[in-house]
């Protein structure tokens, strides 16, 4: 039988280095009717397969530096709760900068905000 083609940008042992690693997913292909796309899935699916060992090498640094899985779903929680009100305070102070005529950035110091927040 002969030799599976290389996928181009995989590799054998993903390197996960940072707890933040953003993991892009492609979206799917169009089929294509030629033996090409057998070897396009064939890729894919190699590709995936690498994502999902990232991933679970990430889980187990995270499990072995003593998190918990309960206690990231609750810092997740807490990110997705923090993120929905910093956007709302946002979009308050977009529309209060529209109604006084001015720039959301003229409004951080009236109240004590820093431009980072």
């Amino acid at each position: 039988m002969p030799a599976e083609p290389r996928c181009r940008g995989v590799s054998e042992a993903p390197n996960v280095t940072t707890s933040a690693t953003a993991i892009e997913i492609p979206s799917p292909k169009s089929f294509q009717p030629n033996g090409a796309s057998e070897e396009v899935l064939r890729c894919e699916i190699e590709e995936l397969k690498q994502k999902d060992l990232a991933l679970d090498q990430e889980i187990a640094q995270l499990l072995s530096e003593g998190y918990s899985l309960e206690e990231l779903d609750k810092h997740i929680s807490l990110l997705h709760e923090y993120n929905e009100i910093k956007d709302a305070g946002q979009m308050l102070l977009g529309k209060l900068a529209v109604i006084r005529g001015v720039t959301t950035k003229q409004l951080y110091p009236e109240y004590d905000l820093e431009l980072s927040d």
